[in-house]
């Protein structure tokens, strides 16, 4: 029995315009953006909470979203979402950024915030249910069912059990590219260093939060393995960790929470309280897509007739990207598109590329796109993206930055 049969034989839960699989920051944006066009959407996550690494994985930072010279780079939609993440709970925005952009200057900080994780997870619920998507928490997409390069539809897995559900544009958000290499499109697997963190209350961190009056003060940071963005201190005797099979995830947990464990074990066991492990692998990369392009590190400062964003580096002022659409794409699969982590990129650029405003950022742009394609009646690769481009710069996106900006 081929796999479009075998789906015929499950039962059907409906049909939408566009299938979400995933509902980090990218699949959120995606969803939401579809959803305001006027399409009916689904979004799956298999977790219980919305938001992927930037809530149940800890990382909870909103990396600088400017060019370290007080001009903002990223708008649209990764604008809008780092607002909210800081409506009801802290936030460490500095004063200069309160209200909008401070003006050019090499000394004015950047453009970043800190949040609450968990808050910023409901009011993503709160925002996609008031939208009218259909959210499945605790159900994951595990197959795509393929006819040639065109998806009819996904099998999930849920307490239900297996069942089918069509979609015009499936979007994979799930930060793996699960989906889209499942369906045979190209992908590229990535390693990861030996990096794990979770949250620790002492009663000294309590005594802070008390003298200072900020109550997120109580929550600090417990690692296992502690090894920085490009890798320094990666012990010898430790693999790089690829993330596609439950063998590797899971000598990855293991060995972190073995360590994390050791340190507990050397503390006064009445003084501190680990009061959150991350409830999701926290790999940078485990699989992309090999779009129709990818973006390299020396794409710095190129325009791209095709961008759908400029974006900053996080970590070094003044590197600037456009993204192309092309690299959330592959010619010969016509109704699927990714975004977030699982674009098409490579070494310092994918880095770039990864973190929560570009996620974000690209995420609206695919659920803008398969929004587009539906009303157009073309292919997810076949849109005209210049309408693409007028309908994200009409929604506060910056399509290409400015030549001045170029140091």
């Amino acid at each position: 029995m081929d796999q479009l049969d075998f789906a015929k034989q499950l039962p059907m839960r409906g049909e939408y315009d566009v299938i979400v699989a995933g509902g980090g920051v990218a699949g959120y944006a995606a969803a939401l953006s579809a959803a305001r066009c006027g399409k009916k959407v689904l979004l799956t996550e298999k977790t219980v909470i919305l938001g992927g690494l930037a809530t149940t994985g800890l990382i909870n930072f909103f990396v600088p979203m400017c060019n370290g010279r007080g001009r903002q780079i990223i708008f649209g939609m990764a604008e809008e979402m780092l607002r909210d993440s800081v409506k009801y709970g802290y936030d460490t925005i500095p004063d200069e950024w309160k209200n909008g952009e401070p003006g050019e200057s090499e000394d004015v900080p950047r453009y970043v915030t800190r949040y609450s994780p968990y808050l910023f997870a409901l009011q993503m619920t709160e925002a996609l249910h008031h939208a009218g998507v259909e959210i499945l928490f605790d159900c994951a997409v595990v197959e795509p069912v393929m006819e040639g390069g065109h998806c009819k539809g996904v099998i999930t897995s849920s307490k239900a059990g297996l069942e089918f559900r069509r979609g015009k544009i499936i979007v994979d958000t799930t930060g793996d590219a699960d989906v889209l290499r499942r369906s045979g499109m190209p992908t590229v697997i990535g390693k990861n260093y030996f990096t794990y963190l979770g949250r620790i209350v002492t009663l000294d961190s309590c005594r802070s939060a008390l003298e200072t009056g900020r109550a997120e003060t109580a929550v600090q940071t417990i690692t296992g393995g502690n090894i920085d963005l490009y890798g320094h201190n990666q012990p010898e005797d430790v693999p790089l960790f690829h993330g596609t099979t439950p063998e590797d995830v899971s000598d990855y947990i293991i060995r972190n929470q073995l360590i994390m464990l050791g340190k507990m074990k050397d503390k006064d066991r009445l003084a501190g309280e680990i009061s959150t492990l991350p409830a999701m692998p926290q790999f940078r990369t485990t699989c992309h897509i090999a779009g129709d392009y990818t973006l390299k590190t020396d794409d710095a400062y190129r325009h791209f007739d095709d961008s759908i964003a400029a974006i900053n580096d996080f970590d070094r002022p003044d590197n600037l990207y456009e993204v192309p659409y092309r690299t959330l794409i592959r010619s010969g699969f016509d109704n699927l598109i990714t975004a977030g982590r699982s674009a098409s990129a490579e070494g310092y650029a994918w880095d770039v590329l990864r973190v929560i405003p570009p996620a974000i950022i690209t995420g609206q742009a695919a659920g803008e796109a398969a929004a587009l394609a539906i009303d157009s009646g073309r292919s997810i690769t076949g849109i005209d993206v210049p309408t693409l481009q007028r309908r994200l710069e009409s929604r506060n996106v910056m399509i290409h930055f400015e030549d001045s900006l170029v140091p």
